[in-house]
């Protein structure tokens, strides 16, 4: 068993993130419980920062914080000196809530609203990463109306698309992200963004994809974008001082995935940019990153209790858990695929093969397929790991079932940072269409 982190197993056979063992953590704030590795998530952080620091080069490392976002999350992040990626008014709310300098907040999204880009120019955020027409427009009018300037970053597709360790070329027309680099649609919002008196166009963005394991993708994406700038140099006398390439960097979940380590990403991608600005006689820019899922994906891990079990002889054995799709909704989305453990029982060996049912009303609720475990009774504790990205933050209350609550582990220390969610929060905004409801 591939074990991530600060992950161990103490001499009771149980184990243990941070120095905590996990059956007292289930002890002591039940489960479903999502547990975070804060050591590994600063390690990571680290990772992608010190690499640029090291070669000396004019950087941003901005969490995504999509992935997973509280206010401690935020504050960690601040703690290690990186920026934050924003694409909501909810995660921008968080981020001020966390006292986050706003300077570092990049505020991305393919539809903001017209408050939240209020919200955004009231506060000064660093920057806003601009998707589409309607919304420069829409920036430039609400500038105006607020004698407020700002600085962009324009979100191109370069007609990259890379997931794991495929990239595909094409001219990627059809999204709902950003301004074709190929067929003009960049060129023009450029233009217009900078005839305005109230934008300050830094550069690009892209974002090519998602769990990619190589950099051949980034590399031909900064090669599509480099080709455009030098033609946009000679046309409109532009250089951008800003490329963000964008997140997407991948993390082990099963014995399949086989990530790189962050300073080869880091390295590699600074390699290509300074060759094609040499190549182009260009200015060196700033580059920026968007790292999410490989800052807390493989750093979480969500702890459950197992119940009831149903045997279908000759088919398949089932053992359920006491949560499910309403936590980790991506194998129902995704056919997302995991690791786990009996947390409790880590050193006992394997007896047979169960599949891991959600306790939601749903066949689809299934977190693992096939798992080979000890043979388990209704009390004992499952470890899955790689929880950290996209659990917490998919979280829902389907069959209102409570969102469970979420404990930071560092140095022995376990540290509650969001409560569990009690049936009143659930009941907390329904209004009666009588006054008979019970208080």
């Amino acid at each position: 068993m591939f074990f991530h982190g600060t992950m161990k197993v103490n001499e009771k056979g149980h184990l243990e993130i941070g120095g905590m063992d996990t059956v007292d953590l289930a002890g002591q704030f039940g489960t479903p419980l999502y547990v975070y590795d804060v050591a590994l998530i600063r390690e990571r952080a680290r990772g992608f920062k010190q690499t640029f620091d090291k070669l000396g080069i004019k950087a941003q490392v901005a969490y995504a914080s999509k992935a997973f976002s509280t206010v401690a999350m935020v504050q960690l992040v601040d703690e290690e000196g990186l920026s934050l990626d924003v694409v909501s008014g909810g995660e921008l709310y968080t981020a001020l809530a966390a006292d986050f300098p706003p300077e570092r907040i990049h505020f991305h999204g393919n539809n903001k609203s017209r408050e939240e880009l209020e919200m955004a120019l009231k506060n000064q955020v660093g920057c806003i990463v601009v998707d589409n027409f309607y919304e420069l427009e829409l920036l430039e009018e609400i500038c105006e109306s607020l004698a407020a300037r700002t600085k962009i970053l324009l979100r191109v597709t370069p007609g990259i698309e890379a997931h794991t360790h495929d990239y595909i070329l094409t001219g990627q027309e059809d999204s709902k992200f950003g301004f074709d680099l190929q067929n003009g649609q960049a060129e023009t919002a450029l233009q217009k963004a900078l005839n305005s008196s109230w934008i300050e166009t830094l550069g690009l963005h892209c974002h090519i994809g998602s769990q990619i394991f190589d950099t051949t993708g980034f590399i031909l994406a900064a090669k599509k974008i480099f080709e455009k700038m030098a033609e946009w140099k000679e046309k409109h006398t532009y250089e951008p001082i800003v490329l963000n390439l964008g997140g997407g960097f991948g993390i082990r979940y099963t014995e399949d995935d086989d990530p790189i380590h962050a300073s080869q990403y880091v390295e590699e991608i600074i390699g290509e940019v300074k060759k094609q600005a040499e190549h182009y006689s260009m200015k060196m820019p700033e580059i920026w990153i968007e790292p999410g899922r490989s800052l807390v994906g493989d750093a979480g891990t969500t702890l459950y209790q197992t119940g009831s079990r149903k045997e279908v002889p000759n088919v398949r054995n089932y053992l359920a858990v006491d949560g499910g799709m309403s936590d980790n909704i991506r194998p129902a989305l995704y056919q997302a695929k995991y690791e786990a453990v009996l947390a409790n029982r880590v050193l006992d060996k394997p007896e047979e093969t169960v599949s891991i049912a959600g306790k939601c009303c749903e066949s689809g609720d299934m977190l693992i397929w096939d798992l080979p475990l000890p043979k388990a009774g209704d009390q004992d504790l499952l470890a899955v790991f790689c929880t950290g990205a996209y659990g917490y933050s998919m979280a829902n209350n389907y069959n209102r079932i409570p969102r469970p609550p979420v404990v930071f582990i560092e140095n022995g220390e376990a540290k509650l940072v969001v409560k569990r969610e009690t049936y009143e929060d659930i009941l907390r905004l329904d209004l009666p269409i009588n006054e008979k409801i019970k208080n």
